[in-house]
């Protein structure tokens, strides 16, 4: 089985929300799609579940109009960010619901909503009501509601935004547990979160101003984005990007600072470029000045914004460290780690792939 969608297109007062979006989603796999606000994850969500109609495109099912098929018929399933439960409604009631609403007789209702509730961790919440509940336990809920159909699209609208880190971590681990019993099922997730959508999915979809800019394997995407802009959005924080050139075999960034020609670069005629690196591979001390406009606290780490001669660019230093602004700072690039790409924003050239590095 599997969900073609075709050139779909949907415009708001000429603006592109959905801008010939073509993909296919099979079954059994988990998809995310990562954008940030706007990009058109949630538009794509919506007209998949019947909620908004294209001007222009197709999507079939099992080789079917699905465009064609009323929304009450079809076997889909939506999370949304909120925590969308009856607050008069026990907790197995809740997940239950659906299915009796569906004809599905009381008993066999009331033993599904149990089954799911015992996979999601909530077996001893049954008749709890969701105001007595956390945040991470009312989104189990509504995840059990949508589960419990055993719909076959499963659709996850940034189900973890609204929830504090810790439980955002907590739950992505969990539902990687979830979805890997949804062999029946075409399971698509959207987040903003770039560790999330790599985490969770078998393949990631890279949306941006609503439009797919890459697709892929996930960590194939995160180690050769096809462009700038996909860099960006990748990499948290975005990826700091250097306007440069290669001149008699030496990196030549703005402001004369020059980086020797690392080996995978070996083959690039001389030229103006841009070049990327993320903020993992530049490091506080080495030769190259510059300014601090922002230093924050994020955990045990500490998060600079810098400008000095090669421009605006961000560098994480472990640790917790306390730096005035106007302060400046010594920081080294590695040229290893330089990604390569035209003036046009295309990559043309990345290093060696390093599955699971941390960023």
């Amino acid at each position: 089985m599997s969900l073609l969608v075709q050139n779909l297109g949907i415009w708001v007062d000429g603006v592109a929300h959905l801008s010939d979006i073509s993909l296919e989603f099979q079954q059994g796999r988990l998809y995310t799609i990562l954008g940030q606000t706007l990009s058109g994850k949630t538009t794509l969500l919506r007209t998949i579940a019947g909620l908004q109609s294209p001007q222009k495109g197709t999507l079939t099912l099992h080789g079917q109009d699905f465009l064609e098929l009323p929304v009450w018929k079809r076997r889909v399933a939506m999370v949304y960010q909120q925590f969308i439960n009856y607050p008069h409604l026990d907790v197995l009631a809740n997940v239950a619901f659906p299915l009796l609403r569906a004809g599905v007789p009381r008993a066999e209702a009331r033993q599904r909503a149990r089954e799911i509730l015992g996979k999601i961790g909530l077996a001893n919440f049954e008749n709890r009501r969701p105001s007595t509940l956390s945040g991470g336990q009312q989104q189990r809920v509504a995840l059990a509601r949508a589960l419990v159909k055993r719909a076959e699209i499963l659709l996850l609208d940034e189900p973890l935004v609204n929830l504090d880190y810790k439980l955002r971590e907590q739950l992505r681990d969990e539902f990687q547990n979830i979805f890997a019993g949804q062999d029946d099922a075409i399971v698509i997730y959207t987040t903003t979160d770039p560790d999330e959508a790599i985490q969770l999915g078998h393949e990631l979809i890279v949306m941006d101003e609503g439009a797919v800019i890459q697709q892929g394997k996930p960590l194939e995407v995160f180690n050769a984005p096809a462009m700038i802009r996909c860099a960006e959005i990748i990499y948290n924080p975005p990826m700091n990007i250097f306007n440069g050139a290669i001149q008699r075999g030496e990196i030549l960034l703005q402001g004369g600072v020059r980086l020797p020609v690392p080996w995978h670069m070996g083959h690039l005629p001389e030229g103006t470029y841009r070049f990327g690196l993320s903020t993992a591979d530049i490091s506080i001390g080495g030769n190259i000045g510059a300014e601090v406009e922002l230093s924050e606290i994020s955990g045990s780490q500490t998060i600079l914004h810098l400008r000095g001669a090669i421009g605006s660019f961000i560098v994480y230093e472990a640790g917790v460290y306390h730096y005035s602004m106007g302060s400046t700072v010594q920081v080294g690039l590695d040229p290893g780690r330089i990604f390569t790409f035209a003036v046009d924003g295309k990559l043309i050239s990345a290093p060696a792939a390093t599955a699971g590095q941390e960023r």
